[in-house]
């Protein structure tokens, strides 16, 4: 099993930032993926961003050019740093790590952005 803790939410006027970290704990695997996946009320869960354990990034349209993955492999961190944040970034943010085939979610952390 593996763990996952969000850390990082909160409330932010938008423009602003805010940076996000996941820790990830228990049966690590050295070739994974991590990322940040978003899901609003009433909407499905969407990828914000991914990296794996070789450096490949991957966006969504919607963020790219504001936000900025990266992760810490001896620590077991993956981060988002959020910049220009708009009132359509609200939304709980979850952290999810992908290895040997299997999928873990962290609980999500909330992020609100105020017009």
């Amino acid at each position: 099993q593996v763990q996952l803790v969000e850390s990082g939410g909160g409330l932010v006027q938008a423009g602003g930032s805010l940076r996000l970290s996941c820790t990830a704990s228990g049966n690590i695997f050295r070739i994974n993926t991590m990322g940040w996946y978003r899901q609003a009320p009433g909407k499905q869960r969407e990828l914000v961003a991914a990296v794996t354990s070789g450096g490949s990034t991957n966006y969504a349209d919607s963020v790219k050019g504001r936000f900025t993955i990266s992760r810490d492999s001896a620590k077991n961190m993956v981060y988002l740093q959020m910049n220009s944040l708009k009132p359509e970034d609200t939304s709980v943010y979850y952290c999810k790590r992908d290895q040997l085939r299997r999928e873990y979610w962290g609980q999500g952390t909330q992020v609100t952005v105020s017009s």
